[in-house]
């Protein structure tokens, strides 16, 4: 084998530190090796052939495997350092190959040998010496300071020239002299024949030696272990490892730098991803510009703004995972509702465990404040609005919001939103002020004052009227259909006239000529139909499928019919009965009177076609996206006020499926009296985004200021006007501070606080400071103007808490903002009153809603002894909760009590929020320690209001009651059991679950597992690490 042959360098340094001077050798260059002089001690001009050498160091071109920690390390001994060793090496195979060449020339002239010249057989004698005095130390000799991984090798390379002898005869690896002049060769003598063929062999053996059996030998160093002691075969050991591992890492560097970069800085696995989960190959144009941003490579923020549908979010999660994956940081991404975060932790859970992240939920009752810290794993924090706002609080509090490298705000223009706008813009301000190593993006709808949003997030701005749909947008007046054009002088063109036959029983019924619109695209497109109320959407469900004909039923029937049986399971054996008469035709309605798990089951058969056609309220068009071939908006009011453009905007932008409809049509139905207000609302400017912290009495900045003194961010009054000259409520304080200024309310917030007793000020330094009270109100996230009364009831329950029954409990914990939706019916009240124990009626009479009370108003008595209505109204919701704890079918018990479904699903997930909330308040005032161990629990209880042994699998995003039944009956009865799951053999087993739900719900609970054992794992460590402050010993301090 030729030196040339293989592309790889090997360098072997032995393990034990020897002089230069001991380790040279015969093809040390002269210089080096003897001195100025260059010709040795003796001096002369003819070189002396050394008859003893040992090989310390081997090298063959370029690629460089080590065999030592000298070698990863430096300092070491080695010839390795003499740059001429490759080329010495090389010209003296070269020789070689020359002198064997020329000898068979020779032997080819003359076949007797002469004997050659004196000097020429010094000098050939020589030469054979640099070869084969090689071939002899590697063959003959033993190596003494050499691991035995050699040794044994050169044992095996013997034995395999000895197979190859005996299998190829006379044949060597190298090309023979006389192969060319056979004929000639066959008349020579034997002797000098076998002569020649040893001599051809032997220098064959020295040149393998040199170029291929060392080669092998150096790379398989370390590969056996050392018996020359045991501290050196142990150093060998860890040497042998490290090695290992920094080759591992070096080709894992290697593989990940030259991926980086393909998908927008990202690996190719993600853009691989975004084909195999989401099915997306490229990105629309907008897109890869936006990402493409000198704002963006630079980490400023940014706020996008582009119509509803037009793919906000794909740009957002692509940011994202720059941030996990090429940072290493955290990120927040905050959605307004609950429906969106645990739509968006289906979504991305998968990617998260391909990619290793984790994906945490903050919605409801679940979130961790603060979150785990991971040492190991990068973190997304998905969450609402106010999960948000109390997540980067705690970071705040922990010192760990830089770890947070980006902040992601879903439906930025909910800045104007009343008091969650206000949470909003608490949230950002904080982040601006604490951090400048965290960039913030903002997905917005189109703004008239975006450059104010811009100065409040100190961001640039990208917009763009991109819709990967074409809408076309219509008003509906009598039977005639107009085009919305602003160039219009009254902003409508006539389009055309309804062609449908009504009948006048028909047009009493349908005077607004819904039904010819719904017609024009159902069953074969779908159609969403906005309706001013719920009652409403109701109505309008049942009356178009009144007037619907047969053919309706046949469309897709056998799914219908598993829909139907899907909502009968989730409903305990109850359907709704508008459902039950209009799912057959592939119509439904959608509101917030369906259950979650109603609402999911409708949600879904709509995406998949089941459905062709929902009549829905408002909320539908700013939560989960279902987009329609036709929008109707049945009238331009929701509830009895006039639509805002946003909201209209918001509803027309659901028009049109991307990859599946080439335009989308959005049909306003309007009366004469509307006329002149609708021109106003489809073609005026977008409404303008304002600050909120002053809305409802100032409760916003209330709460800011508090939350500002409570995590030290500000102690005094010139530190509070520093921190608000960041804020919204700066940037347009000369439109909303128009009676005095900011400055005046600042001072009036504060006076506000002190009387509350929530914070106090020092009278000889004036620095403010926040009380016990203060600190659990806004660690707890209770609204100020019930957190003194929130105190007094937790107290005066500590006095007589009846703990044989959750009611107490539950009273406690019900939200006071849902006191004033309830009225109610003092008949059922009665009733269920004079089903409780003593006990319960006891406590009732305790908090002030005596069994006296209820039974004069249930009999229309007049009352006159003074009970607060609204205890006596929180109790009656106490009691629907409890009834709830005892037989978790809320059907039954929303007929028991004559309320909504809705309604009671809205008690039951306001309740568990708020008693989430509560938990954190009783953690900050030592008075209140027995509530933690009691709220704990009964947090949990309502946040999944099942039976026990189902609450392991509700905690997996997506899994719902009727499904959890499901996976317990068929043998997955815990989160591991659904962890390691066959997604395949899942969507078999349970009935009516598709592999892409079954991958999404298997993904999931992986991710929620990993999350588990991770916090775990966490806490192990932290038990484990040595303290940072662990007291030194007195006598080492002396000696340092």
């Amino acid at each position: 084998m030729n030196c040339g042959d293989r592309d790889i360098r090997i360098k072997r340094v032995s393990g034990r530190k020897r002089s230069r001077d001991g380790a040279q050798s015969h093809m040390t260059p002269a210089r080096k090796r003897g001195g100025a002089g260059g010709a040795g001690a003796g001096g002369g001009g003819a070189d002396t052939c050394p008859t003893d050498r040992r090989v310390t160091s081997i090298m063959a071109q370029p690629a460089e495997f080590c065999s030592d920690t000298e070698d990863l390390f430096g300092d070491y001994d080695s010839l390795l350092g003499d740059s001429s060793l490759l080329a010495k090496l090389d010209d003296a195979e070269q020789d070689e190959r020359r002198r064997e060449l020329q000898l068979v020339a020779v032997d080819q002239q003359d076949l007797a040998a002469l004997p050659p010249p004196e000097d020429r057989v010094h000098n050939r004698s020589c030469q054979d010496v640099l070869t084969d005095s090689i071939l002899d130390v590697l063959g003959d000799e033993p190596f003494e300071d050499l691991p035995v991984s050699q040794m044994q090798f050169e044992e095996q390379i013997g034995e395999g020239v000895k197979r190859n002898k005996l299998q190829d005869g006379d044949n060597t690896s190298t090309p023979s002299r006389n192969a060319g002049d056979s004929g000639h060769r066959r008349t020579s003598e034997a002797g000098t024949d076998r002569h020649t063929d040893d001599k051809t062999r032997r220098r064959s053996r020295a040149r393998r030696s040199v170029t291929d059996q060392l080669k092998r030998t150096m790379l398989c160093n370390a590969a056996a272990p050392s018996n020359i002691s045991r501290s050196v075969g142990l150093k060998e050991a860890v040497v042998s490892e490290e090695i290992s591992v920094a080759m591992q890492a070096m080709e894992t560097v290697s593989t990940e730098t030259t991926d980086l970069g393909p998908f927008f800085g990202l690996p190719s696995k993600v853009k691989d991803l975004m084909y195999k989960l989401r099915g997306i190959k490229s990105l629309y144009d907008w897109q890869e510009t936006c990402l493409n941003l000198d704002c963006v490579q630079q980490r400023k923020n940014l706020i996008y703004s582009l119509p509803t549908s037009g793919g906000k979010t794909l740009v957002a999660e692509i940011l994202i995972l720059r941030e996990l994956l090429c940072r290493k940081k955290d990120c927040l991404f905050i959605l307004p509702y609950i429906s969106l975060v645990q739509e968006k932790v289906r979504g991305l859970a998968s990617f998260g465990l391909e990619l290793d992240f984790m994906v945490e939920e903050y919605a409801g009752s679940k979130g961790r404040f603060p979150p785990v810290k991971r040492r190991n794993q990068t973190s997304l924090y998905i969450s609402t609005i106010e999960k948000g706002h109390g997540l980067v609080n705690s970071l705040i509090e922990s010192g760990r919001l830089d770890n947070v490298g980006l902040v992601v705000v879903d439906e930025l223009h909910m800045l104007g939103d009343g008091s969650r706008g206000a949470v909003i813009e608490m949230t950002l301000a904080k982040v601006l002020y604490m951090s400048n190593k965290t960039q913030i993006i903002g997905m917005s709808a189109t703004l008239g004052n975006i450059r104010d949003l811009q100065m409040f997030l100190k961001a640039e701005n990208y917009s763009n009227d991109f819709r990967p749909v074409q809408l076309k947008e219509y008003v509906k007046l009598n039977d005639t259909i107009y085009e919305v054009d602003p160039k219009e002088e009254e902003c409508f063109r006539f389009s055309r006239l309804l062609n449908y036959k009504y009948s006048s029983s028909m047009q009493k019924i349908d005077p607004d000529h819904i039904i010819a619109l719904v017609t024009e695209v159902i069953p074969t497109h779908s159609c969403l139909v906005f309706c001013p109320t719920k009652k409403n959407c109701e109505n309008v469900a049942g009356m178009i499928c009144k007037y619907l004909k047969e053919e309706f039923l046949q469309h897709r029937r056998e799914e219908k019919v598993v829909l139907l049986r899907e909502l009968k399971d989730s409903g305990d054996g109850s359907v709704c009965p508008v459902l039950r008469r209009t799912v057959p035709y592939g119509v439904a309605y959608h509101h917030s009177g369906l259950t979650t798990e109603e609402r999911k089951l409708v949600e879904e058969a709509y995406s998949n076609g089941v459905l062709c056609l929902l009549a829905c309220t408002s909320t539908l068009a700013a939560g989960i996206n279902l987009p329609a071939r036709r929008v109707i908006l049945r009238s331009p009011y929701v509830a009895a006020d006039f639509l805002k453009r946003s909201q209209y905007k918001q509803m027309v932008g659901r028009a049109g499926r991307a990859g599946i409809d080439t335009v989308g049509e959005s049909i306003l139905v309007l009366q004469d009296k509307d006329r002149t207000m609708a021109q106003t609302l489809v073609c005026a400017p977008m409404e303008n985004c304002r600050s909120h912290l002053l809305h409802d009495d100032g409760k916003g900045i209330l709460s800011l200021i508090l939350s500002l003194i409570g995590l030290n961010i500000t102690t005094s009054m010139e530190q509070v006007r520093d921190f608000l000259q960041g804020t919204l409520l700066y940037v347009q304080r000369e439109q909303l501070c128009v009676e005095r200024s900011l400055w005046d309310v600042v001072q009036q917030c504060v006076d506000v606080l002190q009387e509350k007793d929530l914070i106090a000020v020092m009278s000889h330094t004036q620095t403010l400071q926040v009380t016990k009270l203060g600190k659990a109100t806004y660690k707890g996230s209770v609204d100020l103007s019930c957190s003194g009364v929130l105190y007094q009831d937790l107290s005066r329950g500590l006095e007589g808490l009846l703990l044989n029954s959750y009611l107490h409990l539950l009273y406690l914990v019900t939200p006071y903002d849902m006191v004033a939706q309830c009225k109610p019916d003092w008949m059922i009240f009665f009733r269920q009153f004079t089903r409780l124990s003593a006990a319960e009626q006891k406590m009732s009479a305790a908090v002030g809603v005596p069994e006296s009370f209820v039974a004069r108003k249930a009999a229309g008595q007049t009352v006159k002894n003074n009970v607060d209505l609204a205890v006596a109204r929180r109790m009656y919701l106490a009691l629907v909760l409890f009834s709830l704890l005892r037989e978790t079918n809320l059907w039954s018990v929303a007929d028991r009590f004559q309320l909504s479904r809705g309604f009671v699903q809205t008690l039951l997930s306001s309740s568990s929020a708020f008693c989430s909330c509560v938990l954190h308040f009783t953690e900050e005032l030592e008075e209140l320690w027995p509530f933690k161990a009691l709220l704990t629990e009964l947090t949990r209880r309502l946040s999944y209001c099942v039976k026990a042994e189902l609450i392991p699998l509700m905690e997996v995003v997506g899994v719902m009651e009727s499904r959890a039944k499901q996976l317990y009956n068929a043998g997955y009865k815990t989160l591991t059991h659904l962890a390691n799951a066959d997604p395949a053999i899942l969507s078999k087993t349970i009935e009516n679950l598709y592999k892409k739900q079954a991958n999404q719900i298997v993904a999931s609970a992986k991710m929620l597992l990993n999350e588990k054992a991770a916090a775990l794992q966490e806490e192990v460590d932290d038990l484990l690490m040595a303290p940072l402050d662990l007291p030194a010993d007195l006598s080492t301090e002396q000696l340092l």
